[in-house]
């Protein structure tokens, strides 16, 4: 893995501190400017203004909902379906971003006095996006308005049925129009397409959805209610927008900062009882990692297994005893995936293992007979990961296949669809995802072309995994002060990511434990005194200030109280420079450095560990990220590895 440190411009890291110390409406930021600046800057918030919004998201921040193309007329006709008592039928995805849609907008319709029913599409017998039966039973019941959410923006046959059928469609999607624009309706709604000049174009389906239920509620509730509710619906559209994986930037970012902090005061039963079955702690807001690896595989695991009808039953379902049923099928669903899963990842393993040559494809498109259909997805995730090349799953069933794909930054997998559109009966998608039905017989042609498509355009460079650093720092300098900095750039994700650090030299005071076979568990301690250390902010506290707080120190219990009491007295318990009068660091004496120590974890990395062992006093250089954990007895400051290295690798 090559390691890349990011560059900064250092005037503008400077003039963007000044600027933080002086905004008085960032409470508690003035200290930590000069932490936040460089790490702000390199996420592309350069200015006064982006860098307080970013840091302090408010409800002001969203856009007026009417500067989307097509709201105004969409919301016209549902409030004339409202005065008429007319039945809106919401057709939306399986997956969390869909399913989240559905119960955003038909909430919303309710409390505006209307009437919404749904539809969620089943995975295996109907498929992804809108179909012509399913509009046609809806005529035939007397609907007369379907709004689509997380879909339609290339449902072409279906508008024209509808309209056929005297059905009025609204369409909301956030995914990339196709060539031949958008489908006829009688509104679409969708950031993306040609001609909207909406600020945020990365929205989630559920993030289009919400902007349409923000507008309608606009018109027809009274002020005084509207943030209340608004608010209330950022816990699901929060949920939505960190599943989906779009940027946590911008209007997305509102929704999740804010969305995640009301989760812990969650009221709604069944979300309630799913928090409960995610062991998801009430004490503090959610975090985006336990939102993507806790929640949504939950949710999702309805459309993926069984029937996605679940997921809405449970965020509309007043008794908290069947709230709690739902959830703990929820959770049982989620284990099937889990284990289906596994069972297709060792059917690859062992393909990969008979044709080595398998791996050497610059686009990997693989498939099974029977796989099921709800987790290839997934499963090309995990490909991606592993072999860090764009993967295509296919699932055979007979002379039908269905495939799902996942990519890398470097490629455009929708693109790479788009140039062999002939080989599919139906498919969708954006960059680094996509979806389609085919023939099976194309199968074979679709891995051929897919592959030309990709050496035309990817070098073998593209293809090694790439670290971003944000800066180098000593292990002395992890302290609680820094890390309570870090979280003012929470929730992190795609757009935000989590910042990472390099340590050099790093001694290791134990032997690596592996933990449940695939994870590792390494103590480590600063190394050497650095010889040249890098200027730091005065205002930052000394390493050795964890001493005095132990409690907030992984290894705390391992300092003897004297020693503490000799940290405090040299300054180390509150905010001093890390440099004397002269210039000289202050770091603390040898003895007392020697005793900072972390737990640092390495999530599935135990196979690499033990193919290269460590052994207690090896030196080493780590890229980690800082976290915190809040058990009460041994929680405190932890390291998560993101990679090591000999530090005879030297230096990228």
């Amino acid at each position: 893995m090559q390691w890349i440190q990011k560059t900064t411009d250092q005037e503008a890291v400077s003039s963007l501190i000044a600027a933080l110390r002086a905004d008085s409406t960032l409470r508690g930021v003035s200290n930590a400017a000069h932490v936040l600046a460089p790490l702000l800057i390199r996420r592309g918030i350069n200015d006064p203004e982006a860098a307080s919004s970013f840091l302090s998201p408010s409800i002001c921040h969203l856009h007026a909902p009417e500067r989307m193309m097509g709201l105004r007329a969409a919301i016209d006709r549902i409030e004339a379906a409202i005065e008429r008592k007319e039945s809106i039928l919401i057709y939306g995805d399986y997956d969390v971003d869909g399913t989240m849609a559905v119960i955003i907008l038909k909430t919303a319709i309710e409390l505006c006095g209307g009437s919404a029913d749904f539809h969620v599409p089943h995975r295996i017998r109907e498929g992804y996006d809108m179909r012509d039966d399913v509009i046609e039973r809806a005529a035939a019941a007397g609907i007369r308005l379907i709004v689509s959410v997380d879909m339609g923006i290339r449902a072409f046959a279906p508008a024209e049925t509808a309209q056929r059928l005297g059905v009025d469609l609204i369409v909301t999607d956030h995914h990339l129009p196709g060539p031949n624009g958008v489908p006829h309706a009688l509104a679409v709604i969708n950031p993306n397409q040609q001609g909207c000049d909406y600020p945020c174009k990365d929205l989630c389906g559920a993030g289009v959805a919400f902007k349409l239920a923000q507008g309608l509620m606009q018109r027809r509730l009274d002020a005084s209610v509207q943030n209340k509710l608004l608010l209330s619906f950022m816990k699901i559209v929060a949920i939505a927008t960190i599943a989906d994986a779009v940027p946590l930037t911008g209007e997305n970012r509102v929704f999740a900062s804010l969305g995640l902090d009301a989760l812990r005061r969650a009221v709604n039963p069944g979300l309630k009882a799913l928090l409960e079955v995610a062991q998801i702690s009430a004490k503090r807001p959610p975090t985006s990692g336990e939102v993507g690896f806790r929640i949504a595989p939950r949710i999702n695991a309805a459309g993926r297994m069984d029937i996605a009808r679940d997921v809405v039953e449970l965020f509309s379902v007043k008794d908290p005893v069947r709230a709690r049923e739902l959830a703990a099928k929820l959770d049982h669903l989620n284990t099937d995936r889990q284990e289906e899963e596994r069972r297709i990842l060792r059917a690859v393993e062992e393909r990969f293992t008979a044709d080595p040559a398998l791996s050497d494809a610059y686009c990997i498109v693989i498939d099974g007979e029977g796989w099921h259909r709800g987790v290839i997805g997934i499963t090309a995730t995990r490909i991606v990961e592993r072999y860090n090349r764009p993967t295509v799953v296919i699932s055979r069933d007979g002379v039908e296949a269905f495939g799902s794909g996942r990519s890398l930054p470097a490629f455009h997998l929708l693109e790479a669809i788009e140039s062999c559109s002939t080989l599919f009966s139906r498919y969708g998608g954006h960059s680094h995802a996509c979806g389609f039905a085919m023939p099976s017989a194309n199968v074979a042609e679709l891995r051929t072309k897919l592959d030309a498509f990709a050496r035309a355009r990817l070098s073998l460079a593209d293809f090694e995994p790439i670290l971003d650093l944000d800066t180098e720092l000593d292990l002395a300098d992890v302290t609680p002060k820094l890390f309570r900095a870090l979280q003012l750039l929470e929730p992190y994700g795609m757009g935000n990511p989590e910042p990472v650090f390099a340590a050099r030299g790093v001694q290791l005071t134990a032997p690596p434990r592996i933990l449940k076979d695939k994870h590792v568990k390494l103590k480590l301690r600063a190394g050497a005194m650095r010889s040249d250390p890098a200027p730091v902010e005065p205002e930052e506290l000394a390493a050795a200030a964890v001493l005095a707080t132990p409690r907030c120190h992984p290894d705390g219990s391992t300092v003897r109280r004297t020693e503490k009491a000799a940290a405090v007295a040299e300054g180390y318990g509150r905010s001093v420079p890390l440099r004397t009068e002269n210039g000289e660091p202050r770091t603390g004496s040898p003895e007392l450095r020697s005793k900072i120590t972390f737990d640092v974890l390495g999530w599935h990395m135990a196979e690499r560990l033990l193919q290269n062992p460590l052994l207690a006093g090896d030196t080493i250089d780590i890229a980690f990220t800082i976290g915190n954990n809040d058990h009460p007895d041994y929680g405190g400051l932890e390291l998560s590895l993101r990679d090591l290295r000999s530090p005879s690798a030297g230096r990228e």
